[in-house]
């Protein structure tokens, strides 16, 4: 039986296709008891992480890049 994962979010808002690079990193952050990734944005000022999709595998990393125009590395928080 699969578990459905409520992401929290700022509001019941869905999550805008741009991002403010200068306020916002992504990030994916990693539990290194399950082995579970979750993409999103940590904000630089207050460091709290927003998730934003749970990655599967490669090509939810891909579409996740591709949703939000990342090019540059991601940083894995643990």
């Amino acid at each position: 039986m699969m578990k459905h994962l409520k992401l929290p979010f700022a509001s019941h808002e869905e999550p805008s296709e741009n991002f403010d690079p200068e306020r916002y990193t992504p990030v994916i952050r990693c539990s290194i008891c399950t082995g579970e990734q979750v993409a999103g944005f940590k904000d630089r000022i207050t460091g709290r992480v927003r998730d934003v999709m749970l990655l599967h595998g490669e090509k939810d990393l891909q579409a996740f890049r591709k949703r939000y125009g990342i090019t540059e590395p991601i940083e894995k928080v643990y």
